[in-house]
């Protein structure tokens, strides 16, 4: 999930990251948020496995779900080795919420709010961090990293064919929610208390930055889905012009 810009801002630290006092605990944190993300996607695309439109869309989402587990696998045999023993960060009655959340969702809001706003725009701010992690942790992010990629590019390209099956006028409309969706989405997950700007700021990150680089990402996502060429209809045999 994403950042958000109006988090709390806290002083910001222009010590190396090995020299933070709270690194440790904070990418522990973080490595304990990732990998509930990875678990909570890998139980809603099983879920979603029943209504998959058709076999490609099936497939795709059972690939993640073995993708999905391996991640949340890496993470915890990290998490040991890292010697860290964070409590969740998500409760039990959230993860619940989310569930709820993209179990009630069309197939399009689906593809949007979970390979948008999670998975694209989630990745990207996991991104920016590898470069400031120990050896260690950017070695456990570097499959699932990898993997996100693909994870990325089927929800988009799934999402462009609901798009172009929609008239002009209900693409417009779609593309035009999306970003209050997206940051209806994130405001709810920062409303779950725990602070994200804190955590990003205890392993070095320049937290303004990030957020200026996600709503960067953000107007990219929705420029090329607004490029969606719309889904031709072709008369029936033998109609006349």
């Amino acid at each position: 999930i994403p950042p958000h810009p109006s988090d709390k801002e806290t002083p910001m630290n222009t010590e190396p990251v090995s020299q933070h006092t709270d690194y440790r605990q904070s990418m522990g944190q973080l490595l304990m948020l990732y990998t509930q993300v990875d678990r909570l996607i890998m139980e809603i695309c099983a879920e979603r496995l029943a209504q998959a439109p058709d076999e490609d869309a099936e497939l795709s989402l059972a690939k993640q779900v073995g993708d999905e587990s391996r991640h949340v696998s890496i993470q915890r045999q990290w998490m040991r080795e890292f010697g860290s023993h964070p409590t969740p960060v998500i409760t039990s009655e959230q993860e619940k919420l989310i569930r709820a959340h993209f179990r009630s969702l069309p197939w399009i809001d689906f593809l949007a709010d979970l390979y948008v706003c999670v998975e694209a725009l989630g990745t990207e701010a996991v991104e920016r961090i590898v470069p400031l992690a120990d050896p260690g942790t950017r070695e456990s992010l570097r499959v699932p990293l990898t993997d996100e990629i693909d994870h990325v590019a089927f929800g988009v390209s799934r999402l462009k064919q609901e798009l172009a099956q929609l008239s002009e006028t209900g693409r417009k409309e779609f593309l035009s929610r999306l970003p209050a969706r997206i940051e209806a989405l994130a405001d709810a997950f920062h409303g779950f208390g725990f602070s994200v700007r804190g955590m990003f700021e205890a392993v070095g990150a320049d937290y303004n930055h990030l957020c200026l680089l996600l709503e960067a990402r953000q107007k990219e996502l929705i420029a090329e889905l607004a490029m969606t060429t719309p889904r031709t209809h072709h008369a029936p045999m033998g109609a006349t012009a």
